[in-house]
């Protein structure tokens, strides 16, 4: 259930994404004050990947952003500041740290396993584990809780969120808690913006593999083309590769399109603090990318059932076009 008698010392702010929510939040309670998109932003977590080596479910692994810990070591490094970060052997020792920081008044940053999350609806729960969140306060033997996927904070018992912090599997987190320190008051903005797009600049258009980036938006699109052509993978696996790449474009955290409009917000906001119009065309652009995102993945949707002919060409021209917006969206940030 939703706790209404939120702490005074920490503000619940829902955010887009986990990560970047959880960042943000913790440096603004820090003394920092800072949105999520430009957490986001200043980490240079914008990214894509098609990595066919490496398995979910038996098929390829999509990213659509910077893997997990990226926002916080990104802000780090652009902040000139520093994570405290601890993991742990033995789950009766990470319990107690926890709560010696928690009665100390601090808010610290906890990686989870969403399936142990009590809080979590039903069709919401499944085993991934690098769901972030917030500990804030303890009432009795529960804890409260800001998740920032949700609208207002929650409690979780002790022995459920035990369970996510030391939860097998993928990317389990050995109980990872985190905070922030040497929190600086303020942040230049003209510095710290061109430094961070330059990075994500090089990221999305040098990359020298060509499954990273727009080359790698590019190399999907032929990817599904092939796929479609070979008879024995186009009546089985081709639905459920597709299937695959909605799922984690549209449902794994903010996905392709989500994380697209999360940097055209950075964008937008770094336009406002360095009166750039450059800055907001280019936010406009990305935008206009995302939404191509969401249209590949309604198209997709109809065809795997069958509300729609199965066009391979056609899904491959719509991520070709994606690869051009964003391509043309990153040359226009590298006159930054």
């Amino acid at each position: 259930m939703a706790d209404t008698a939120a702490s005074p010392r920490f503000q619940h702010r829902q955010s887009a994404h986990c990560e970047s929510g959880v960042v943000a939040n913790l440096l603004t309670h820090n003394g920092l004050k800072i949105s999520e998109p430009m957490a986001f932003g200043l980490s240079s977590s914008l990214a894509f990947a098609y990595i066919p080596v490496v398995k979910m479910a038996g098929l390829p692994l999509i990213a659509y952003r910077m893997p997990p810990g990226n926002v916080m070591k990104g802000v780090e490094k652009r902040l000139n500041m520093r994570w405290v970060r601890q993991t742990f052997r033995d789950p009766s020792e990470g319990a107690r740290e926890l709560d010696a920081q928690i009665d100390r008044g601090r808010a610290v940053g906890l990686q989870t396993c969403v399936y142990w999350l009590p809080y979590m609806p039903e069709d919401m729960r499944f085993h991934f584990n690098a769901h972030n969140l917030v500990v804030y306060a303890r009432d009795g033997a529960d804890y409260l809780v800001s998740d920032p996927i949700f609208e207002d904070a929650n409690r979780c018992d002790s022995a459920s969120l035990q369970k996510a912090r030391f939860a097998k599997g993928a990317m389990a987190s050995h109980g990872l808690l985190y905070y922030p320190t040497q929190v600086p008051r303020e942040i230049d903005y003209e510095a710290a913006i061109r430094g961070a797009i330059s990075r994500n600049y090089k990221y999305m258009t040098k990359a020298p593999l060509p499954v990273i980036g727009v080359n790698g938006i590019r190399f999907l699109g032929r990817t599904i083309e092939k796929v479609g052509k070979d008879p024995a993978k186009r009546e089985k696996y081709l639905p459920a590769f597709l299937g695959h790449i909605v799922r984690m474009q549209e449902e794994i955290g903010t996905g392709g399109a989500g994380f697209r409009f999360l940097y055209a917000s950075f964008l937008q906001e770094s336009a406002k603090l360095l009166n750039n119009a450059l800055l907001a065309e280019a936010a406009k652009d990305l935008t206009d990318a995302g939404d191509e995102w969401r249209r590949f993945a309604l198209q997709s949707t109809k065809m795997c059932r069958g509300r729609a002919t199965m066009d391979t060409a056609q899904l491959a021209g719509i991520l070709n076009d994606i690869a051009a917006r964003e391509l043309a969206v990153w040359k226009k940030l590298r006159a930054l």
